[in-house]
């Protein structure tokens, strides 16, 4: 890719200020996507943190929910937390929908309705990301089921928490809130890809 990618971040609900400002500190220049005309004009595209189901209610309203599904079939998508809960291809805990983009069941409100936070340092064999991750968790769903194309990056007390498929990539903790930019860089390598792949 000859420029910056330009990389939207969902910015209906959740943390989309701080994708944007991760994803500037990896290179990219960050949109805020509200419509589907934006998210047209972008290369790949950010699903931040926050309530997956007032997410999943404002992506219906807005008429966005098929747009960025329709996205997700030929072009990058990375999901944190919340957006990990959209990406996936079954939800419990309670039930409900989702993109289905991902080979992947993920529990909600897994620790439990209340603020759950904490900061883990991760291991991973993954060359692209070099040792070790900081991650900050906030009331943070699980991976419970990795299917077939899914492939896990890192764990934490033995459940995924960072799994790509494909082109696109899900975390269950908030890579924007380090300073660490490994995770959105890998995520500009899927892009680089993408964009060198023919439809």
């Amino acid at each position: 890719m000859s420029r910056k990618p330009r990389v939207g971040v969902l910015a209906l609900q959740g943390d989309f200020e701080a994708h944007g400002k991760a994803l500037a500190r990896a290179g990219a220049e960050p949109v805020e996507v509200r419509t589907p005309e934006e998210l047209a004009s972008v290369d790949g595209l950010v699903i931040p943190g926050g309530e997956s189901s007032t997410m999943l209610k404002l992506l219906n309203e807005t008429g966005m929910k098929e747009s960025v599904r329709a996205f997700g079939e030929t072009r990058p998508i990375f999901g944190t937390c919340a957006g990990a809960i959209l990406l996936a291809s079954r939800v419990t805990n309670p039930v409900q929908e989702s993109l289905e983009l991902m080979n992947i069941g993920v529990e909600r409100n897994a620790y439990g309705r209340q603020l759950d936070s904490r900061i883990v340092h991760l291991g991973t064999e993954d060359s692209r990301l070099e040792g070790e991750i900081e991650a900050v968790f906030i009331r943070a769903p699980v991976i419970r089921e990795v299917g077939d194309g899914a492939h896990v990056l890192a764990t934490y007390n033995g459940d995924p928490v960072l799994v790509e498929q494909g082109r696109h990539l899900v975390a269950t903790f908030h890579p924007e809130l380090t300073a660490d930019t490994r995770v959105h860089s890998l995520f500009l390598e899927k892009i680089e890809a993408s964009a060198s792949t023919p439809a």
